[in-house]
């Protein structure tokens, strides 16, 4: 399955040249977040950073091996990269190793392998395999149902491991599936639902409701698009069955801590005492990022010199909270750089999808966009307060060999197969 690169095998460098700064910047902000004293060693695997220098070394391998691969390869087999991927997280529950209460690790020696990061372009693949099957038709129900299966069937597992940031990742599918010719209402029936339940959580089921009964009647009388009765009923109904739904799944579906992450990000807690205990204790991480990324100002405190960054002041700042630190010694003009590298990558991948020649190639780059989208969007939000607190890291720039290599995976694939699309004319 391997082939030489030729002259029709031209590899996106601008691309692979943002993919460079990103993981740079990051492991220079993981050097700063986990050194601990004045002296540096960097190949101290004790130590984060000496970790994340060999995780980078390796990197460089594993992108030497995913270009010399047919791009062929990656369709072809993407049915068996999914099952094997499936069965890796079922052997969680059996191998798995529990660490901060999700069991979604296997211990191998000295190290830790998350299979849920490596799923994902797995996941990515096997959609962009069965939508673009000559017998697949995305716009009839048996084919929504089938394309539905697969990406839930990961997402349950990851699930089940506790690990809710990594599960709602695979939402992220959905752009990919209405960018494919997936019918409007689901995406609209989507949001509809997200912006009913936080209406319900913040002002109450009651309130909600009425909100909800005023908005449906004026839709059917005042649209030029009128619907029939029964439909605006249905919605009617829909809409009060999530109002007072979704406040019983709030107090007696989701955890404590769930509870109180959600209830500190729609300022449902009114008492200020109650408000000073989550501070201290689980909100600690973004209260401390909060004050992390105000002591940044403009142009930041330099390189090493953040306080809060080295004191320690924000737990594991240099995983899921990484972004905190970027604040605090890059500044507003830093933290800039760094959301406009993602902008820029995610733009570029859909650029390229638009260019590719075969619906796979298209719908696995919409697929590798969408996933690093996500993660970007909830990590930056929830590091700022934004959102509610998710375990979830920032591509290419939290700590962690996992992570890393499964986006080197999920985007170097696309690369190969983006390289490969002056042939598959």
């Amino acid at each position: 399955m391997l082939r030489q690169t030729d002259k029709h095998f031209k590899f996106d460098w601008i691309t692979i040249i943002l993919f460079l700064l990103l993981v740079a910047f990051g492991y220079l902000n993981i050097l700063s977040a986990s050194h601990i004293g004045s002296s540096i060693d960097y190949f101290d695997l004790s130590q984060p950073y000496g970790k994340q220098l060999v995780f980078i070394f390796l990197t460089f391998g594993l992108i030497v091996l995913l270009l010399a691969i047919d791009a062929k390869f990656y369709e072809r087999f993407s049915s068996i990269i999914y099952i094997v991927s499936i069965l890796a997280l079922i052997g969680l529950f059996l191998f798995g190793k529990n660490v901060n209460g999700a069991t979604s690790w296997y211990a191998i020696g000295g190290m830790t392998i998350q299979p849920s990061e490596f799923a994902k372009a797995a996941t990515a693949l096997a959609v962009a395999k069965y939508i673009s099957d000559l017998n697949t038709n995305i716009n009839t129900l048996n084919d929504q149902i089938k394309t539905f299966v697969i990406i839930a069937i990961p997402a349950i597992l990851v699930l089940l491991q506790n690990d809710t940031g990594s599960t709602i990742v695979y939402g992220t599918f959905f752009f990919v599936l209405y960018r494919e010719g997936l019918p409007k209402y689901y995406l609209t029936i989507g949001v509809s639902i997200i912006i009913v339940s936080i209406l319900a959580l913040k002002f109450g089921a009651l309130i909600t409701s009425i909100i909800a009964i005023i908005l449906v009647i004026s839709f059917h009388f005042l649209s030029k698009k009128k619907l029939r009765l029964f439909q605006s009923l249905f919605i009617l109904i829909a809409a009060i069955g999530i109002s007072f739904g979704v406040k019983f799944f709030y107090q007696n579906i989701l955890q404590p801590h769930q509870q109180d992450r959600i209830s500190l990000w729609l300022r449902l807690e009114k008492d200020p005492v109650k408000l000073e205990q989550m501070k201290k204790t689980f909100a600690y991480n973004l209260n401390e990022s909060e004050k992390a990324i105000r002591s940044g100002g403009i142009t930041g405190r330099g390189f090493m010199e953040g306080e809060r960054t080295t004191g320690k002041f924000v737990p594991e700042q240099h995983t899921d909270y990484i972004f905190s630190t970027v604040c605090e010694e890059w500044g507003f003009l830093g933290s800039a750089f760094v959301v406009i590298l993602f902008v820029l990558l995610i733009i570029r991948i859909l650029h390229l999808a638009e260019q590719q020649k075969t619906q796979f190639s298209r719908v696995y780059g919409y697929g590798v966009a969408s996933i690093i989208f996500i993660h970007f969007l909830i990590n930056i939000g929830m590091v700022m307060g934004l959102i509610p607190t998710i375990g979830i890291p920032l591509p290419l720039f939290s700590y962690g060999g996992s992570g890393l290599w499964a986006f080197t995976i999920l985007l170097f694939i696309f690369i190969k197969l983006d390289s490969n699309k002056i042939n598959e004319w």
